[in-house]
């Protein structure tokens, strides 16, 4: 038996395909159903509001959007933050501000590495070059 302590909780428990406690799934379980029932009445409601009403936290909320269980397509106003910069966004993990940042610095690096290679290269180039002049002297 393959035993872990729960994330969530601390406690002692055997690990399983959730890696959380059977406790821990409980009350998860819970905090799904009590937003389901909340946003099937009030499907103009914000994270925020949802949030405060079901006493589940953001974080948590944010979870059940990913996995698909919340969906942000029937509930107009329901968007969850940005992974970088806290921002409120419908779909991605990341915001378009953040994502245009990531691919420019990438690009950059990218960039950096190319021309540190080709300077290497010509370094090289340049050694053999000697060589070959000092060779035919």
């Amino acid at each position: 038996m393959n035993l872990d302590n729960c994330p969530r909780c601390g406690k002692l428990y055997a690990k399983n395909f959730k890696n959380i406690c059977s406790a821990c799934i409980k009350a998860i379980e819970e905090e799904y159903e009590r937003c389901f029932k909340y946003l099937r009445e009030n499907k103009g409601s914000t994270i925020h509001e949802l949030s405060e009403a079901t006493e589940v936290s953001i974080k948590q909320i944010t979870k059940f959007i990913k996995e698909g269980r919340i969906s942000v397509e029937n509930n107009p106003n329901m968007m969850y933050p940005c992974e970088v910069c806290g921002i409120l966004i419908r779909d991605g993990n990341m915001c378009d501000g953040c994502r245009t940042r990531l691919t420019r610095d990438l690009t950059a690096a990218a960039r950096e590495e190319a021309l540190a290679r080709d300077s290497e290269q010509n370094r090289t180039s340049a050694a053999y070059k000697t060589l070959d002049r000092l060779r035919k002297d």
